[in-house]
């Protein structure tokens, strides 16, 4: 059984400041790194055989906090990016309500593609998902910790799941740091067996920043 653990990174300033990331490269903040080392022992505890993490700085030194445990490289993929927001990026979340409020609102309600230059949430699974396949594919029978981002996790791991996007709205944002797991058998295929676990340091922060 293959095991893919999809763990979200540390906190940056923007996210405690609710401005929109997307593939913005912004940096952890001390308590983004204070996370990423706390969260590293309970993860190096599962034995990885594999860290891959997205290639943003926010995403790779989370990862890194594990490989310093483990030994083991990180490879990156800039597939694990999080979603691309378009004209949203950089701006705060109440400016991006001020300026483009139709789309704004149409994100809200859960349109995948709402405009603004945003992503498609399609997309954005297809391209997380296929990362994701690809490393566990690397790595059958072993354990795979995935360092990336919180709307970009759910819709990939929504991707192998086969969910679609409405099914996806159910299911509740990963605080920073914390981790999604999976597990796949030839049977069954991919299951998801865990949600959201890890060290409660911060509240939640929107997916989009």
């Amino acid at each position: 059984m293959t095991r893919l653990i999809v763990w979200r990174h540390g906190n940056t300033d923007w996210n405690a400041a609710n401005r929109v990331q997307g593939q913005t490269d912004v940096p952890l903040n001390e308590l983004g790194r204070d996370q990423a080392r706390a969260a590293a022992p309970l993860l190096a505890g599962l034995r990885p055989d594999a860290i891959v993490a997205s290639d943003l700085s926010r995403a790779a030194d989370t990862a890194a906090a594990l490989a310093a445990l483990t030994g083991l490289p990180v490879r990156t993929d800039a597939r694990l990016r999080e979603r691309h927001f378009g004209q949203w990026q950089g701006l705060h979340l109440t400016e991006v309500a001020e300026r483009f409020p139709e789309e704004y609102a149409r994100w809200r309600a859960g349109d995948p593609d709402p405009g603004a230059d945003l992503e498609p949430l399609r997309d954005l699974g297809e391209r997380v998902g296929a990362a994701l396949q690809e490393a566990a594919d690397a790595a059958p029978g072993g354990t795979v910790v995935i360092a990336t981002h919180g709307g970009g996790s759910r819709q990939g791991i929504g991707h192998l799941l086969g969910w679609d996007t409405a099914v996806l709205r159910t299911v509740g944002s990963l605080a920073n740091c914390h981790w999604t797991e999976l597990r796949h058998d030839d049977v069954r295929g991919w299951q998801l067996r865990a949600h959201n676990v890890g060290l409660i340091t911060a509240p939640v922060a929107v997916d989009a920043v």
